[in-house]
């Protein structure tokens, strides 16, 4: 396994393939055929006399011996990549880029459409947005396989850095015509109404709960869904209300018989925050992105 009989290139092949899981997207994002990503796993597997991946379904599985491998090549992989892309300007006009993000229901819904807008200018750059588990984001970032995550505040390591994007408060949806609302929501008659929750769990409060407790007061929740759309549109069709971040409220609003209300209390804005792995915040097409995602807020 001497080094100097193994082709540098090949490590870069290797890492794309385990970062994508699949040959055809390894190709996709290497700008190269199929066969010729094959040719350079076989190439590697003769090396190492090892699979490295095997099929499983449409997946390609690491073995044990190419994870091992992967943590102990990939820092130094990223430190030579790193190095060569500080001498490398990027041009978003001519070069060719798939950006990976994360980003939530909600989140899609705000960003997607302002920076496809934003990037109309540049035919060459792909966009993949999904979801990932929080629990997740962080190994994915720094794995290489999200270039950047956009979500609330959440507790991250010193190799994970992030920065404030915007702050969203919380607004009130109810529909047109509400019986209980008449020239203004009150406190009395947002406790008297019945309400919409939207969170990915089973149970506990939402964030307002929280703030309202602090009044020593209770709202009652007719139905828990999983997602703002589904919300609104029961909040339009019914008067059960529905406390949500405001600019997602105003989108819903252009296109649904809904009106905005703001909230009875004082509520704590949604702080929406950036993240992206350190060892990677130097290569200027991140650079470029992380301004793209930062103009359109």
């Amino acid at each position: 396994m001497a080094l100097n009989r193994l082709d540098l290139n090949l490590l870069h092949v290797f890492d794309t393939i385990y970062r994508e899981g699949s040959l055809t997207r390894a190709a996709k994002a290497l700008h190269l055929t199929q066969p010729a990503v094959s040719h350079s796993l076989s190439r590697l597997r003769e090396h190492f006399d090892d699979p490295l991946f095997s099929r499983q379904g449409n997946q390609m599985v690491p073995t044990p011996l190419a994870r091992r491998f992967l943590e102990s090549m990939r820092p130094g992989l990223t430190q030579v990549q790193s190095a060569v892309n500080q001498f490398h300007a990027f041009d978003p006009a001519n070069q060719r880029k798939t950006y990976s993000l994360a980003l939530r229901d909600i989140l899609e819904s705000t960003f997607l459409p302002k920076l496809m807008g934003r990037l109309e200018s540049y035919p060459e750059l792909e966009i993949t947005s999904q979801r990932v588990p929080r629990r997740d984001m962080e190994t994915q970032l720094a794995a290489g396989k999200l270039d950047f995550a956009v979500d609330v505040l959440l507790p991250v390591s010193n190799q994970t850095a992030h920065e404030l994007l915007r702050r969203d408060r919380l607004v009130v949806l109810a529909r047109k015509g509400h019986p209980l609302i008449g020239s203004g929501l009150t406190m009395d008659k947002y406790l008297e109404a019945k309400h919409v929750l939207v969170s990915s769990r089973s149970e506990g409060p939402g964030i307002e709960d929280f703030e309202l407790s602090r009044f020593g007061v209770q709202r009652n929740i007719r139905l828990r869904c999983q997602h703002y759309y589904a919300a609104c549109r029961v909040a339009e069709g019914t008067d059960l209300l529905l406390t949500m971040p405001e600019n997602y409220a105003r989108m819903i609003a252009e296109r649904a018989d809904i009106d905005i209300h703001t909230a009875p209390a004082d509520l704590p804005a949604i702080d929406v925050h950036l993240y992206w792995h350190k060892a990677y915040e130097r290569e200027p097409a991140l650079i470029w992105f992380r301004e793209q995602l930062n103009s359109i807020v």
